[in-house]
């Protein structure tokens, strides 16, 4: 059996779009970590601060027991933990005055300067894309992006209606400290199988195409042929 070779049945390119897809190329071919904004966030979802993930995915599942197992709420939760911290925290201070012993070894807590800066350049650039995208549905009344938005909006109510806020927070946590690790060890070989894939789906795109045209040209004639009949009746 002879190999389709795949094609394209959109049309041809304008210097442009090629220009667009050498920009999609090379973002692609950007590492992980950049595409990610570098920084600590980025270390942290691709698990180079190991310990800070593992708490975080900790803390997620003993958030996520406390709340379906024990009922609590997220207010009450948070005000039972702080209080006992606080408590041990305080007779320990007062007891270590008292016997001479050293007092709990607690940093001072702070947020540097350059953490806040981070938080603000990352918020700023997501903030400014969702605004930018707003600006090409309503300015230039991009049809396409406008059907795309409303196919996503329409299938975050569906699941959202499907399962409960603290859930999707839950999976969505575990989707994005887990996949783009994965993505990162096992680049290469994930590129090889959808690039597979790519072309496979293109090839089935021809065949369903030469089969589609080969059968609709046959029943266009197959109903001009009747209609010719009936004329002549």
């Amino acid at each position: 059996m002879a190999h389709l070779r795949p094609f394209s049945t959109h049309p041809p390119k304008s210097p442009q779009n090629r220009e667009e897809e050498d920009d999609r190329r090379e973002e692609r071919q950007r590492p992980v970590h950049e595409i990610l904004g570098g920084g600590v966030l980025a270390d942290v979802i691709l698990w180079r601060r190991k310990n800070v993930t593992i708490g975080i995915l900790l803390g997620a599942l003993t958030s996520r027991v406390l709340f379906e197992v024990a009922g609590h709420t997220l207010l009450s939760l948070l005000s039972k933990v702080l209080l006992l911290l606080i408590s041990i925290l305080f007779l320990w201070s007062r007891a270590a005055g008292i016997l001479n012993r050293p007092r709990p070894p607690i940093p001072e807590m702070y947020l540097s300067e350059e953490m806040m800066r981070e938080a603000a350049v990352f918020v700023r650039f997501h903030v400014n894309v969702l605004l930018s995208v707003f600006n090409d549905v309503v300015h230039r009344k991009d049809t396409n992006l406008f059907y795309t938005i409303a196919l996503c909006l329409w299938m975050i109510s569906m699941v959202s209606g499907l399962i409960d806020i603290l859930t999707l927070g839950y999976t969505s946590l575990v989707i994005i400290l887990t996949v783009p690790a994965l993505y990162e060890k096992y680049e290469n070989g994930i590129d090889g199988y959808v690039k597979m894939a790519h072309m496979e789906v293109q090839m089935y795109e021809r065949v369903y195409t030469e089969c589609f045209v080969k059968y609709y040209i046959k029943a266009r004639r197959w109903l001009l042929e009747k209609k010719k009949l009936l004329n002549n009746v």
